[in-house]
């Protein structure tokens, strides 16, 4: 670089300090001494409660965002070029709010588009202007001593792009030149210079756990963040290309409510009354692994937004606790429920977890048709009742069920029923309630000790569970909350059994005596009702349950699903269709299978919300069910490596978008799906989040030309669909080639790795992020442990990392079970056991192998036990030996 390009650096960086100093000193001022109204200042009462909370939370926003600039001033500069040739020159900072009068705009804000823009293209500005960019300088500053600097990248128009390593020593250089005394000082002020600035733009080198900083978007990922809030958009793009840091500040900008347009405003504000739910709250951010959650959680701090773990969640919770506590799918200890989650069952067929999307079509298609069958059945009973009420209520209803069709339409329909309905339930309810306690009060009569010696018996039945019939019979009564011991459980129990003996004795069918139900009947003997009044009381049970079904029409339908699911199965299995023939009992569950039951719940409901003429009666009782989903909507939904989610659970997420936001942000790439169920292709995806807008992003940030080349045909080798990657314009990516040792012992191995871990060091000159990846979390602990041995005597420390934990210092060179390292980031990995990996994950050993490489940024080695298995043999030759070729630093810290 000429002298004459390196002194047009000098007046860049004195300008960038001054605005570092700026800027800095008027947020502490601010802090100090804070401007504006604040509800300390007001006269008690004479502003509402929603104002003084709105006041305060400006007032907190004001503080956090100046409190963020003292610390970070500015992160670019920007010279445009008008239309009349003026130049403007604009800082910008990370805080959502900045100092316009000193020049320094929030990169949140619409202007912040302007520091994404490359070189020589053409900004709109948002009063229409059309402006050039001529210059742009990226920062990271650094206040030391009370005296600020900053990294830089300075591009140019028609200049080379240059990185300075630090503006002040670059300043001080360029002033030791002007007062040379001689040539000696000349010459040492000339090399400072030269050290100070290197051409072109140097990569970071990863030097902790954590998202690479990334300031400022570039074009691409910064127009897709800035789409509105109900857009629906999967990012899809190869590793490094910073999917996940686009999705984490789409989200940061989303939630301020200040970036939102009008009619996104007033929307989240109407749904966040509505909901009980402040907007900053109301997200959900799921991931496929707790690991990657916590490395999430890590940049959501360095962000500076709140994450919550009600907010950041792994789907295998949330789907736990919507199946458990929400919607009462898995049983819980108080009894409720209807299955117990089994992780590993061997319930599904393999051929049903690629064909999800079937498997759920076809489940759901038969639900909705079983439940018409119970509402059909329900009618026939009613119209074939001698009770004239009962007759012409069944009448009315089966018109109903024949001229609707469709579920939204037949459930607003029976609606109208409801009050006839009500009132013939009400009456027969009253009825029996009244003659089942004349037979408990007479019981009592003959013997005082009767209910406490019926407790009695009953706690021997605790562990005793229920069979499917007496949990229908269960279902049929109104839904409160009973006691499992004690008088008032004897007295409940006294009564359901007359109820399933009253039945019985109507339906001329016999309880079972193994289960629950039979036991209570065989003690209780002849201590019940006589058989004309048993006959009696069922058959007006039987028109009561049959009525019940159409005064809660919607909560058989909703909560039903669980009960038609058991069914379904069992019908399904029987027909050797997507179910395995035996091996697991009828309360067990795969979690895919919850998935199908959550799905089809959530979908029934989200179609009767979605209807107008619902929505307007959504308090009335008939529509409780509806609450219940409505509460667990959000008014944002993501999800980080979509891919390894499946069609259903995708689909599951997109449910709990609220209707009036439905904004969802999905990134992943289907060459880094790592689960056998995860999602397989666009059109399962389409199928999963109907309406998705899909955006493709190209150009890697983390990987050097070397490991991005071995990446791309380590695809092309495995048959995967090879993307279209760019590595950054202007970036010096070359390292160094991968490392392979084969043929190995453990001990050689470890040595091996030990060396190679030394020699990082040496070559950047301070150890930076390692990790080590081994085949199962059996060999965590031996690795570490070994191979902190051999690193004890250069004082590097080793971690292991078991079940996937990333606590600990970042100096340490970290061990991982492969499981667990989607989405993590290092300068250098090691992959040990490369051949048995291969044995004991063959459906996705390519999937292992190419998420574990692409993990590393600059540094990869491979061991094997034997040699590189024959997938990975088409690129052997990206490997050398050693790096004893290696001379330079891979970049700057």
């Amino acid at each position: 670089m000429s002298n004459a390009d390196q002194n047009a650096l000098a007046p860049i960086a004195e300008e960038v300090l001054g605005k570092l100093e700026e800027v800095a000193t008027a947020a502490r001022a601010w802090l100090q001494n804070p401007n504006g109204l604040s509800a300390d200042s007001l006269v008690p009462g004479s502003v509402s409660e929603a104002a003084l909370r709105n006041i305060g939370q400006v007032t907190l926003q004001n503080r956090t965002a100046y409190q963020r600039l003292s610390k970070e001033p500015v992160v670019s500069r920007v010279v445009a070029e008008d239309e009349k040739g003026r130049l403007h020159t604009t800082f910008f900072c990370r805080a959502d709010q900045g100092l316009p009068k000193r020049g320094v705009i929030s990169y949140l804000t619409n202007w912040g588009r302007l520091a994404s823009m490359p070189v020589g293209d053409e900004f709109v500005t948002p009063g229409g202007e059309a402006w050039i960019v001529v210059s742009k300088t990226g920062l990271r500053p650094e206040e030391s001593d009370g005296q600020w600097d900053a990294y830089s990248v300075v591009q140019r128009e028609d200049l080379p792009s240059v990185t300075i390593e630090s503006l002040r020593a670059l300043l001080q250089a360029e002033l030791t030149s002007r007062n040379a005394q001689d040539d000696l000082d000349k010459i040492l002020a000339d090399e400072a210079k030269n050290a100070a600035v290197v051409a072109g733009l140097r990569r970071s080198v990863i030097t902790r756990m954590g998202l690479r900083e990334q300031p400022i978007l570039d074009k691409f990922q910064d127009e897709i963040f800035r789409l509105p809030l109900s857009h629906q958009i999967v990012l899809l793009g190869p590793p490094g290309t910073g999917k996940t840091t686009t999705l984490i500040r789409r989200l940061g900008q989303k939630l301020d409510i200040q970036f939102l347009d009008e009619d996104e405003q007033r929307v989240v504000q109407d749904v966040a009354v509505e909901q009980g739910l402040s907007h900053e709250r109301s997200w959900l951010m799921f991931t496929p692994t707790e690991l990657l959650r916590m490395y999430l959680k890590e940049a959501f701090a360095r962000e500076q937004l709140p994450a919550s773990d009600h907010n950041l969640r792994i789907w295998d919770d949330h789907r736990r606790d919507l199946c458990r506590q929400t919607f009462g799918i898995l049983r819980t200890a108080t009894g409720s429920g209807a299955f117990v989650q089994k992780t590993g069952l061997a319930s599904l067929q393999d051929s049903t977890i690629k064909t999800q999307v079937e498997w759920f079509t076809d489940f759901d298609a038969w639900q909705r048709q079983a439940y018409l069958h119970e509402l059909t059945g329900a009618t026939q009973v009613l119209q074939s009742s001698s009770f004239k009420q009962a007759s012409e209520l069944g009448g009315v209803v089966t018109t109903l069920l024949s001229e609707h069709q469709n579920w939204p339409s037949t459930f607003s329909s029976l609606a109208e029923e409801l009050p006839r309905m009500q009132s013939f339930v009400a009456n027969f309810k009253e009825e029996v309630d009244q003659r089942l306690r004349s037979a408990l009060v007479a019981q009592l009569q003959k013997n005082r000790n009767f209910v406490s010696e019926f407790a009695a018996f009953l706690e021997t039945l605790q562990q005793l569970e229920a069979d499917e019939n007496d949990e229908a019979e269960q279902e049929e009564e109104d839904e409160v909350q009973v006691p499992k011991v004690g008088a008032q459980a004897a007295t409940n129990e006294y009564y359901q059994a007359l109820r399933a003996l009253s039945r019985s004795a109507a339906t001329k069918r016999a309880v079972s005596k193994t289960n629950r139900s039979g036991k209570i009947i065989d003690w209780l003997g002849d201590r019940v009702l006589p058989q004309s009044d048993l006959i009696d009381i069922g058959n007006k049970l039987i028109l009561q349950t049959a009525a019940r079904r159409f005064v809660t029409p919607v909560r058989g339908y909703i909560g039903g699903v669980s009960k038609r699911y058991r069914a379904f199965r069992r019908e399904r299995q029987g027909e050797s269709i997507w179910y395995q023939a035996s091996g697991f009992d009828q309360r067990d569950v795969h979690p895919l299978e919850l998935d199908v039951i959550l799905l089809a719940t959530l979908k029934g409901g989200n179609e009767l919300i979605n209807r107008r003429n619902i929505q307007r009666t959504i308090d009335s009782p008939q529509w409780a069910p509806l609450k219940t989903i409505m509460g667990c909507y959000r008014h944002q939904i993501l999800v980080d490596e979509a891919t390894d989610f499946s069609p259903l659970q995708l689909a599951c997420m997109n449910a709990l978008a609220h209707p009036r936001t439905r904004s969802v942000f999905a990134c992943g790439d289907f060459n880094q799906r790592l689960t056998t169920w995860g999602v397989r292709s666009s059109e399962a995806l389409s199928w999963s989040l109907p309406g998705l807008e899909v955006r493709e992003i190209t150009v890697a940030y983390r990987q050097s030309r070397q490991l991005n080349d071995l990446a791309r045909d380590i695809i092309r080798a495995v048959g995967g669909t090879v993307p279209d990657v760019t590595l950054p314009a202007e970036v010096d990516t070359d390292v160094a080639s991968p490392v392979l040792l084969e043929n190995s012992s453990p001990s050689e191995t470890v040595k091996w790795l030990a060396d190679r871990i030394v020699d990082i060091e040496r070559f950047v000159e301070q150890l930076p992020s390692i990790a080590v990846f081994v085949n199962s979390e059996d060999d965590v602990e031996p690795t570490a442990k070994a191979l902190e041995v051999l690193l004890s005597e250069h004082n590097i420390p080793v971690m292991a990392s078991s079940r996937g934990q990333i606590v600990g210092q970042e100096s340490s060179v970290r061990v991982f079970d492969i499981q667990h390292i989607k989405g993590l980031e290092f300068e250098a990995v090691f992959f040990l056991g490369v051949d048995r990996l291969a044995e004991l994950y063959p459906e996705l050993f390519d999937k292992y192998i190419y998420v574990g490489t692409t993990r590393a940024a600059a540094y990869l080695g491979l061991a094997c036990d034997g040699t590189l298995p024959v997938q990975l043999a088409p690129v052997r030759h990206h490997f050398a030996a050693d790096w004893t070729h290696k001379m330079r630093p891979s970049g700057s810290v």
